[in-house]
């Protein structure tokens, strides 16, 4: 049974209301001086596994933490509204209730923080989550290459928004960092933030198509400055998606951002984060960086689809000893 010595239960689903960022005026001195040292980035972020470690009810406590921080995702060519409706099944119940029961944590009322779809699948994600307060997130904006028009890009927000999403993930156009047009940047996300209207839009900077760590600083303070609620590391369709230096970088800048405004926006690591040891990392990182403010779905999501699953598996060998073959633990 968790003893709930390191993470509050109530905070799983307790929520947290946060004045939202409604960004800045652009003024390029409030990042035109940063430079990013890769190398120290990098001796710091090898610290967070090989430094701490988290065991036993700790251990289980922070799993069911993450699960509550989860944006459980399918965006693959071949999803249907059957995959849908699985998916958001598992969203409503994330853990099986046997394991639950274990812990002591029956009454948790666990569910992911949202499930994420394209935008021809918010009917059936929003109908197959009725009753519950899961919030549908959609990717948008020419998702995941960004390469539309202004004009599509706005109006697959508005469209989405229509639809009933409460929460956009926008992707940026890269060209605009790579030439270091950060005007031209700030203006872009302005814009998809004011088409998203009482949704909360997470950018997406592609940070494996980003090539320093100083430009991925810019960009996220840029996409803070134009009103971001969280800022995103990747699509998960890129060669490189998320990573512990990446992150460092990006949770820094939003930590400047709120001392520099009040305004705390979130963060959101996606892609190739499929291992309940790599959640725990991430967990650390935000822990240790921004503090436990952050520890919430409202402040903190990982985009993922077979997290859940290992998550799952590492409860029952923590209640059992055992390890139990994968096929046991299903996300859909």
């Amino acid at each position: 049974m968790i003893k709930n010595k390191s993470i509050d239960s109530e905070a799983l689903t307790k929520p947290v209301l946060l004045e939202r960022n409604p960004g800045v005026p652009f003024d390029a001195s409030w990042f035109e001086n940063i430079k990013i040292n890769k190398s120290a980035v990098e001796r710091r972020a090898a610290t967070i596994g090989a430094r701490r470690s988290v065991k036993k009810e700790y251990q289980a406590a922070w799993l069911l933490k993450a699960i509550s921080c989860i944006d459980l995702t399918t965006l693959a060519g071949d999803d249907t509204p059957g995959n849908v409706v699985r998916l958001c099944a598992k969203a409503r119940r994330p853990v099986r209730k046997d394991i639950l029961e274990a812990l002591g944590v029956q009454d948790l009322s666990l569910t992911t923080g949202a499930v994420c779809v394209y935008h021809n699948l918010i009917e059936s994600a929003i109908t197959a989550l009725e009753g519950s307060n899961i919030p549908v997130a959609a990717v948008s904006t020419g998702f995941p290459a960004g390469q539309i028009t202004m004009e599509q890009k706005l109006k697959e927000i508005e469209a989405s928004v229509a639809a009933g999403a409460k929460e956009i993930d926008i992707v940026i156009s890269r060209a605009l960092v790579l030439n270091a047009d950060w005007k031209g940047l700030y203006d872009e996300i302005a814009a998809c933030r004011k088409a998203c209207g009482d949704a909360h839009m997470k950018t997406i900077l592609a940070t494996g198509e980003i090539p320093t760590l100083t430009k991925v600083a810019k960009a996220s303070m840029v996409a803070m400055m134009a009103g971001s609620d969280f800022i995103k590391t990747s699509t998960g369709k890129e060669a490189v998606n998320a990573t512990l230096p990446v992150s460092l970088v990006m949770i820094r800048m939003i930590r400047q951002y709120y001392e520099m405004t009040g305004y705390k926006v979130g963060y959101k690591p996606a892609g190739g984060i499929s291992k309940a040891k790599d959640a725990l990392n991430y967990l650390i990182l935000i822990k240790e960086e921004l503090g436990n403010e952050w520890l919430n779905p409202e402040l903190f999501r990982f985009g993922a689809s077979s997290l859940l699953s290992d998550i799952e598996r590492q409860l029952e060998h923590y209640l059992t000893g055992r390890y139990s073959a994968s096929y046991r633990h299903p996300v859909s």
